[in-house]
């Protein structure tokens, strides 16, 4: 149907990238366990926004101008980094909300920041429309009706699959979090960790080549 040829496979191994570890997986997890899981979610929903925003913007081929231009790859790259890094500053800049106060408090972001955090740390990531481009054409027939449709098709279940483990993450660290009961204090040093990987994340994007 719509061309599309070993969906299983297609969807096994979507699961198994989802669950590798990056950034989109870093951000999540640190706003389930400072914030709960509602916060997870909303971070969740950003990351799914962006990966859509990938995924049609592969089908229309617009993606195809960032492998196979240096100049948009980079530029898009030092945004990605850019962004990255600065979320991280944030993050390493956390303080307690009263400083006189003998137990330390992190202030929480809104919902609506948190969703702008995962849509811009994932559609600022050349590398996922790369992936896109290299991974999903693998799966259409050369003689589908629509090979664009098809694309939209693979990159939703892709998406779907996604959000699916995102938020069983999500979901998962924020009752992990609640069971030890992390600290005021030890979510404004997780918040200090946090930054300093995104940072590591950030360079390591900013270094990263178009192939």
């Amino acid at each position: 149907m719509f061309g599309i040829h070993d969906l299983p496979l297609f969807i096994l191994s979507g699961l198994l990238l989802n669950i590798m570890p990056g950034p989109d997986s870093l951000l999540i997890m640190t706003r389930s366990a400072t914030q709960g899981w509602r916060a997870g979610v909303a971070a969740t929903l950003g990351i799914g926004a962006g990966t859509m925003i990938h995924v049609l913007a592969a089908a229309l081929g617009l993606s195809a101008i960032l492998a196979t231009s240096a100049t948009a790859f980079m530029l898009v790259k030092y945004i990605g980094a850019a962004y990255i890094i600065y979320m991280a500053i944030g993050l390493l800049r956390s303080k307690r909300t009263d400083p006189a106060a003998a137990v330390a408090t992190v202030p929480p972001l809104p919902y609506a920041k948190i969703f702008a955090q995962g849509f811009l740390t994932n559609v600022l990531n050349p590398k996922v429309a790369v992936f896109f481009l290299a991974f999903v054409p693998q799966f259409i027939a050369h003689d589908a009706p629509s090979k664009a449709l098809a694309f939209v098709v693979l990159g939703c279940i892709f998406n779907l699959n996604g959000m699916l483990w995102c938020t069983s993450l999500a979901l998962f660290t924020a009752q992990a979090s609640a069971r030890i009961k992390v600290s005021p204090g030890v979510s404004l040093w997780l918040n200090r960790v946090t930054g300093g990987l995104f940072i590591w994340l950030g360079i390591k994007l900013a270094l990263s080549k178009q192939h």
